[in-house]
């Protein structure tokens, strides 16, 4: 029987197998130290594969592909280069860049890394541990706990520090319902920023979709699993942000470290032959193929298989049903939805490329949660002071039914996220401070619908940071009242800060890695009892949609359509299900939320900018 893509581990051997529709001929590389012995592999049709008698778990190996060098019909077979396997599950040690990946004729069995064989076992299938309407909290490994003080240096910025009690009893406090891992499967840095003396920080730049990060997670699948297991023990989700709408191989000038050496057809191409560019990266993946698909679906089951993953979020979700036009009927969603592994799996998309016709925000199937930057740009605007916004706030707090069709809301409600400005920089930041990025400042988002209330950056004016911590708090108060899921990014809890870089892919460094030691615990007290409050409440502040509310002006009079249309109007009361009222009141520099007891949360006062 042929084997699956990948490689399968009997008690006698190991069934290697790899796609390759081009190739005239793939060799096995099999490696001990240094020392390679390449053997070539049978083909069916499409698939290449070899069984190694007597070889098992820890295997080093790599593929080598001979065909033809036609740069202008997309074939850059080059039998020099040593290639990952694209179902690799582990990796010996990290990708680094360097010039001669790219170069034709230089063999790379030095500079690459080994895909190693690995049999992880299959977890018991549990449903994902996330109640609807819950908090999602995003972190990226390395930036979260590389100066965590409780956390032991050895573990400090890698997977296995979540599981730490010091960081769980933190998670618990905030009641935390999932934690959203940036991504944490292998990456490569971008070409330009080893000569600035730069790495990248967030990990957007994988190279196959399975194999974890080696500095995130020295203990490999094991560390992964084990710090799942912790994390649900305590109630909590874990969620992977996947990156599967491109790889780390980049444009026609660079690296071939996998699939650009193996089978090239990955990437879509025009008419014209060239590298489709909707993801600002240089290549594309074509999920109008099967074969991607594949990998994408095996992706996800292998994450909730062998690790037990509660879900995904998807980076650039929108190229996943691209072809070209993005397509809400895709095959990679029937394909999901009916999938057993998959179906009940929590799914998250980025609901834009940068592509023509790339935003389709609301355009995802029904199963699915969007990020809303739409709620983010609007309660940004809001808060800011902007004209005739106070109405689109009241669609944004009751979970945007205006994007959303059906009975739920399916919007992830954010201030900020790892991309953009940090919560407290929103507010003491009119522009984006880029500088150390190396681009000269043309790098990031130019409108950040930000303020700073007259003072550019840091201040040790206690007027003008009572103010910031006011804003801050009546941003978190609106969010925290908000119907659908909320979204909070770490750190923003106690007031990390970027100083003003708001692209900060690139800092790992002090720049994006928290200060705990600094951190502004009344801030943190006060998110705590915000979804303390919030938990309490889950009828009134779940995700379905309202057909009934009692909508008042800020005097307490009803709304009527003549006050909605206002653009002076400063706010609204709102009184939901079991007497909870909602107070957004830009006027009287006020958020908050009160129950049918008389509990009062917010009453926050501050100075619009």
């Amino acid at each position: 029987m042929t084997p699956s893509p990948g490689v399968t581990v009997t008690p006698s051997g190991v069934h290697f197998a790899v796609v390759s529709r081009d190739a005239q001929q793939v060799s096995l590389c099999l490696f001990e130290g240094e020392r390679e012995t390449r053997l070539p592999m049978s083909r069916e049709e499409d698939l290449h594969y070899l069984f190694v008698p007597g070889a098992g778990s820890g295997q080093a190996y790599g593929y080598r592909a001979c065909g033809p060098w036609v740069p202008e019909r997309a074939l850059l077979f080059d039998n020099s280069k040593l290639l990952v396997d694209p179902y690799a599950r582990a990796l010996d040690r990290p990708f680094v860049f360097d010039l001669r990946l790219s170069e034709r004729g230089y063999d790379t069995a030095a500079l690459i890394p080994k895909s190693i064989v690995c049999d992880p076992s299959n977890l018991p299938l549990e449903p994902p541990r996330f109640r609807a309407g819950g908090l999602i909290y995003e972190l990226s490994i390395r930036g979260f706990s590389m100066r965590h003080p409780d956390v032991p240096p050895a573990l400090r910025g890698t997977i296995a520090a979540l599981a730490h009690p010091a960081i769980i009893s933190h998670l618990t406090k905030l009641k935390v319902d999932a934690v959203e891992l940036m991504p944490i499967v292998a990456w490569i840095d971008e070409r330009h920023l080893p000569p600035l003396g730069l790495h990248n920080a967030w990990g957007y730049n994988p190279v196959v979709p399975m194999a974890l990060d080696p500095r995130l997670a020295p203990g490999g699948i094991a560390e992964l699993r084990g710090t799942v297991e912790a994390l649900h023990g305590a109630g909590i989700g874990v969620i992977l942000d996947l990156v599967l709408n491109h790889t780390g191989e980049s444009d026609v000038l660079g690296p071939t470290l996998s699939m650009r050496g193996l089978d090239n057809r990955y990437y879509a191409r025009d008419a014209n032959g060239e590298l489709v560019n909707y993801t600002g990266t240089g290549n594309m993946m074509d999920a109008g193929q099967a074969v991607v698909r594949s990998l994408m679906l095996d992706t996800l089951r292998h994450f909730v298989r062998h690790c037990g993953v509660d879900g995904f979020r998807l980076d650039l979700a929108t190229v996943m049903a691209r072809g070209p036009d993005f397509d809400p009927t895709a095959p990679i969603f029937s394909a999901i939805s009916a999938d057993p592994l998959l179906s009940d799996r929590i799914l998250i998309a980025e609901p834009w490329d940068p592509g023509p016709g790339g935003y389709q925000l609301g355009r995802f199937p029904s199963n699915w949660l969007e990020w809303n930057d739409r709620y983010r740009d609007d309660a940004r605007r809001f808060w800011r002071g902007d004209a005739s916004t106070a109405a689109v706030m009241a669609t944004r707090l009751m979970g945007s039914s205006d994007l959303f069709s059906g009975t739920i809301s399916r919007s992830v409600n954010f201030l900020a996220s790892h991309d953009g400005f940090t919560l407290a920089d929103l507010v003491a930041y009119r522009e984006r401070h880029n500088q150390a990025n190396g681009e000269k400042n043309r790098d990031g988002h130019a409108e950040n619908y930000s303020w700073n209330y007259g003072v550019e950056g840091p201040s040790d004016d206690p007027i003008l940071l009572e103010k910031r911590g006011g804003a801050v708090r009546s941003l978190l108060t609106t969010l925290f009242a908000s119907r659908g899921a909320i979204m909070l990014t770490a750190g923003d809890e106690f007031g990390r800060t970027q100083k003003g870089n708001n692209n900060a892919y690139a800092q790992d460094s002090e720049i994006t890695w928290l200060d705990w030691q600094k951190r502004d615990r009344a801030l943190e007290e006060f998110v705590a009892r915000l979804s303390v409050f919030r938990n309490s409440h889950r009828a009134a502040l779940g995700p379905a949609f309202l057909h009934q509310a009692d909508w008042r002006d800020l005097d307490g009079e009803p709304m009527t359509q003549a006050k909605w249309e206002d653009p002076a109007i400063d706010g609204f009361l709102v009184t939901v299900c079991d007497g909870l009222t909602i107070r957004i009141d830009r006027r009287q520099h006020i958020a908050e939320m009160r129950n049918g007891g008389g509990t009062l949360i917010g009453t926050i006062r501050h100075q619009p900018g």
